[in-house]
């Protein structure tokens, strides 16, 4: 397969609709609404990366990673951070047998295809870094050994915007790691309703009926996602963008230096065309449209844009900076 020259064939776009719609099949039967995270949560699976989402208590983060590792027959393992978590509670330690007189090596719950860190900013610094290496690297060291990660490896970290206390922030630089970032919003009435309606009759816990993907359905769709096509006249539409975003560019906002002190790094023009790639095969297309960098501006590019002291006073959001840069720079 020849890696972004879009030579796919219409018989693998079938497949990898038919596999889509059988993972879709799986969160209709579990979550409520929220398509937008359901896109981002398969996007990240299928570019292989991993995402951040962030809400206030209670809008279905664990159940939406529980869905996406029933639909994809993965491992699944979650994690609750607390500040007290150290990294061996993450990636695993060894362990002495006194009869044997030796060391034997447990694996932590980091090894398994779909890792949920709930409440990511609530663990320690140490503890981050522990888990952002295993992200990277795609492997644990423990005792000098290196054991890597099953594949396909994916973590979702959640944290909550409303608690401050005992969290500790991610850093910028370690945000940029993430794919993508999810800010999820609450479900309308008519969705909240369908929930009481389906805890009352039983259907949110009965057995999931859809017939989940394999493992390997899972390593077809990333490999399709890396014979994406991608035009030059896209690759110059992303990095155009990105340069904007740091004050320079072929048009640069004028006073966009008051509100943003750091733009996005080089990573934010490979997430953007990785996930626009993972767009274009679920949309059933073997190239990329500017409407797919479009659709995932604020997912890859809230987190990765640092806001000056004054856009953090006068509460600017990020997507209003991002909207800004969007509209500076023509589309292809």
């Amino acid at each position: 397969m020849a890696t972004g020259h879009g030579s796919i064939s219409t018989t693998d776009l079938d497949r990898a609709g038919h596999l889509l719609k059988r993972v879709e099949q799986v969160f209709d039967q579990r979550v409520v609404g929220q398509e937008a995270l359901r896109t981002a949560l398969v996007s990240s699976l299928l570019a292989g990366g991993h995402i951040l989402l962030e809400s206030v208590p209670g809008l279905a983060k664990t159940t939406a990673a529980q869905t996406l590792a029933a639909a994809i027959n993965g491992s699944f393992r979650r994690i609750q951070c607390t500040p007290d978590l150290m990294p061996n509670d993450i990636v695993g330690t060894q362990i002495y047998n006194y009869a044997t007189g030796s060391f034997t090596t447990q694996l932590g719950p980091v090894h398994a295809n779909l890792v949920l860190l709930d409440e990511i900013n609530r663990s320690s610094a140490k503890t981050q870094s522990a888990m952002l290496e295993a992200m990277q690297e795609k492997q644990t060291s423990i005792g000098g050994e290196n054991f890597p990660l099953p594949s396909p490896f994916m973590v979702l970290a959640t944290q909550n915007p409303i608690e401050e206390e005992g969290t500790y922030v991610l850093p910028e630089a370690q945000m940029d790691r993430f794919l993508m970032k999810e800010v999820l919003t609450y479900p309308a009435p008519q969705q909240e309703l369908e929930i009481l309606d389906r805890i009352s009759t039983g259907r949110m816990s009965a057995p999931i009926t859809a017939e989940p993907i394999s493992i390997d359905d899972v390593v077809f769709l990333q490999r399709l996602v890396d014979d994406v096509y991608v035009d030059e006249s896209i690759k110059r539409y992303i990095v155009d963008l990105i340069n904007t975003t740091r004050l320079s560019g072929p048009r640069p906002v004028p006073g966009l230096d008051r509100h943003v002190r750091v733009g996005a790094s080089p990573r934010g023009g490979i997430a953007l065309m990785r996930v626009g790639q993972a767009l274009a095969i679920q949309a059933g297309r073997a190239y990329v449209v500017p409407d797919d960098i479009k659709a995932v501006r604020y997912s890859v590019l809230r987190h990765r844009l640092v806001r000056t002291f004054d856009a953090l006073a006068t509460d600017v959001a990020p997507e209003q900076l991002i909207d800004a840069v969007f509209d500076a720079v023509p589309t292809p």
